[in-house]
């Protein structure tokens, strides 16, 4: 219960961060052509960093399980038959 929902909270971490990036130009208060606002810029930084950090958190996750199921593969294997 506690995998999921910190797997839960860290898919919404890099889906928030996702958006973040995508807001200024989905939402449209950067203008096309101008320069980056200063909001734009905080969100591009922000955003690519939260997305980021949470999408490495995750594939270290999916890493530790992979894992843990190789070990409960080979315990498996190693017991012997009755």
């Amino acid at each position: 219960m506690k995998a999921k929902l910190g797997v839960t909270a860290l898919v919404l971490l890099f889906l928030g961060g996702l958006w973040l990036v995508a807001a200024p130009f989905a939402v449209g208060y950067q203008p096309r052509g101008a320069a980056y606002a200063d909001s734009t810029i905080n969100d591009l930084w922000l955003g690519g960093i939260l997305a980021g950090v949470s999408f490495v958190a995750l594939v270290v996750y999916a890493a530790d399980a992979l894992r843990e199921l190789a070990r409960r593969g080979r315990h498996v294997a190693e017991t012997p038959a009755r």
